[in-house]
């Protein structure tokens, strides 16, 4: 920027009516994006200089068309909006001015010139790691991610991911599940970067876990409040998730997917890129050995990441919950049926070949296994070990 950013002590632009309204209006003109907006502030300083700088000189940034645009676009119904909203408790809207603007995120090529916030902005600056990966994961997916999140949340890092359905829920779950040791250090949170605007919650299947990571953490949109669940608002906020973290763990990934999106856009902002690797049958984890071939650091415990960040964890790991009973399997079948499903998913055709057993006597066995959570059902009639990382 041209123009002095305010020190800590002066008064937040968020907070007045006029100064918000300026920003609210520049980055709803259709037709400028956030690199026409930052080339605008870079040119002439805050908004209120934009909007009183002459049609011409504003040609000479964004060309006549756009500057004709941007002089004449009414944002008085967005403006209303958005000075509504940002005066309820815990909802903030944060400039590229504000000292509270996240400061890894101001570092890369595409920072957002606005950021609406929904709970403790000051989250947004504490020390992060992204964790991402597939909408359709496996049971043993989510169990690595709620997992990985708690470790390295209750080790002071704040779990950074998008809300989606799959290994983002689960992040966020584990995240709130671990940080608990480590509120009262002010570190250890989970921050949601969602595509929709902020007063909306998508999917609505994840309104009760957005409400806990409000409280204990934030939830942030670039989108004007508002904002419908479009599919190409999904790709663009992953650059957000990449850009606040030191690092970026892909849990599960097919080979088309935005967790690899994410993955590419950290390694661009010079982040660290880490990946779980799968089994060698299953379709989400091929995203994870393309990474890996490519570079990416291949962990199998949380710390294998402390060690690449050089991360000192100044607690001991708080582990989540087992979701299962380890003394379910005592009997001797159970335990010989979940040596023969192994680590790889398996079908009961399989299982029934390997153990000489038949569908029923398999059913009877499996079924206490699935109830308890040592195994889990996929797709296709397959059937998968479930274990936590260690």
């Amino acid at each position: 920027m041209s123009y002095p950013l305010p020190e800590s002590g002066s008064e937040n632009l968020t907070e007045s009516g006029s100064e918000l309204g300026g920003w609210i209006r520049l980055t709803s003109v259709p037709g400028i994006g956030g690199e026409g907006q930052r080339h605008l502030l870079k040119a002439f300083g805050p908004p209120e200089a934009i909007f009183s700088a002459h049609i011409s000189a504003l040609a000479g940034v964004i060309g006549a068309t756009l500057a004709g645009r941007l002089l004449s676009h009414d944002a008085s119904a967005a403006i209303a909006t958005a000075q509504a909203w940002s005066a309820m408790a815990g909802n903030r809207v944060l400039t590229l001015a504000d000292p509270e603007y996240p400061q890894a995120l101001l570092k890369t090529a595409d920072p957002p010139v606005l950021l609406y916030v929904k709970g403790r902005v000051d989250c947004l600056n504490w020390p992060a790691l992204a964790i991402v990966g597939s909408r359709n994961a496996t049971k043993q997916g989510e169990t690595n991610a709620e997992a990985f999140a708690a470790t390295l949340a209750a080790a002071g890092l704040t779990i950074v991911s998008g809300l989606a359905l799959g290994i983002d829920a689960a992040a966020h779950r584990g995240a709130l599940a671990g940080s608990t040791a480590e509120q009262s250090a002010g570190r250890g949170s989970t921050i949601a970067v969602i595509g929709t605007g902020a007063d909306r919650i998508y999917p609505a299947r994840n309104a009760e876990l957005a409400r806990e990571i409000v409280e204990k953490g934030c939830i942030i949109s670039e989108f004007p409040l508002g904002t419908a669940a479009l599919p190409a608002n999904f790709p663009r906020r992953n650059r957000i998730i990449a850009g606040l973290a030191l690092g970026c763990l892909v849990v599960e990934a097919a080979e088309r997917s935005g967790s690899l999106i994410t993955a590419r856009l950290a390694a661009e902002a010079g982040r660290e890129v880490f990946a779980i690797p799968g089994s060698i049958h299953s379709p989400v984890a091929r995203g994870c050995h393309q990474l890996i071939r490519q570079g990416a650091k291949l962990v199998e415990s949380a710390q294998d990441i402390f060690e690449e960040l050089r991360w000192e964890t100044r607690i001991g790991a708080v582990p989540l919950p087992p979701t299962f009973s380890e003394d379910a399997a005592t009997t001797s079948e159970s335990a010989a049926l979940l040596d023969l499903i192994g680590h790889d998913p398996v079908s009961l055709d399989a299982l029934s070949a390997r153990g000489n057993l038949t569908p029923g006597q398999l059913l009877a066995i499996l079924l206490p296994l699935e109830l308890n959570g040592q195994i889990a059902q996929l797709p296709g009639g397959l059937y998968q070990r479930v274990q936590r990382p260690s």
